[in-house]
C-alpha cells in the first residue's frame, strides 16, 4: 500500500505522541501495572491485619498471668531483641495462627508503650 505523503508526518506524530504520553502516564501520571497495583494492596491490606491485631497482642499482653516477668524481659531485652521477647511471650501469634508474626510483634511493642511505664 502507497501511503500518501502528506500522511506520513501525522503516523509519525502519532507514534511518538503514543510514545511519550506512556512515559509520562508511568513516570509522572501515578500510572501502574495490575501487577504493581497488586503487591501495593497486598501491602495496604498486610499493614491493617495488623493494626487490626494490635488491640487483641495488647489484651493477650494484660489478661497474661505471667506479665510482669514478660514485660521485665521485654524491657531488659535489646531494642532489637524486643521483637523477639514478644513474640516467645506468645502475645504475637494469631488467633488461629501457628507461629507469631514478626510485624505484629512490633506493632505491639509499640503499644505497650515501655518506656512510659
Amino acid at each position: 500500500m502507497n501511503t500518501p505523503e502528506w500522511l506520513k508526518p501525522g503516523i509519525y506524530g502519532a507514534v511518538i505522541g503514543a510514545a511519550f504520553v506512556g512515559v509520562v502516564g508511568f513516570s509522572w501520571g501515578g500510572w501502574m501495572t495490575g501487577g504493581g497495583a497488586n503487591k501495593m494492596a497486598s501491602e495496604m491490606a498486610h499493614d491493617e491485619v495488623i493494626l487490626a491485631m494490635v488491640p487483641v497482642c495488647l489484651d493477650m499482653a494484660r489478661v497474661d498471668p505471667n506479665r510482669t516477668t514478660h514485660l521485665n524481659a521485654i524491657r531488659e531485652a535489646s531494642s532489637f531483641k524486643r521483637r523477639d521477647a514478644v513474640m516467645a511471650a506468645g502475645w504475637a501469634t494469631m488467633p488461629g495462627a501457628d507461629s507469631p508474626n514478626r510485624d505484629l510483634a512490633q506493632a505491639c511493642i509499640e503499644g505497650l508503650n515501655l518506656d512510659a511505664s
